[in-house]
């Protein structure tokens, strides 16, 4: 509860609310210990990857899983080369060659 006279009452010593005698709670210090979500570093977000069936749109995906292990430096290179190879797969697509082209010659009699 408020006190008029000298503002709110503290938390109880030792939760996350409780400021220390220097500043902030803990976890708001530059350089403390990680909270139990941050221990072990990234963790991957759980996103199922279904093969495909295209070889060079599964290795991308496969790439795209591997950023978490990157720092993140990294990272945009790694996402700039993956596009790079879906956009050339996808262009690709239209270059497969389809049934020869007629051939409007007029026919030798």
């Amino acid at each position: 509860m408020a006190d008029p006279m000298n503002g709110p009452a503290p938390a109880a010593p030792g939760t996350p609310e409780s400021p220390t005698a220097d500043g902030p709670p803990a976890e708001q210090r530059p350089g403390a210990a990680p909270g139990p979500d941050e221990v072990g570093g990234p963790r991957p977000l759980g996103v199922p990857v279904t093969p495909t069936g295209q070889a060079a749109v599964d290795a991308g995906l496969a790439r795209l899983a591997e950023a978490g292990h990157l720092p993140v430096s990294g990272h945009l290179a790694m996402y700039e080369d993956v596009h790079r190879g879906l956009r050339d797969v996808l262009a690709s697509l239209d270059q497969h060659p389809g049934p020869p082209a007629p051939n409007h010659e007029p026919h030798d009699r």
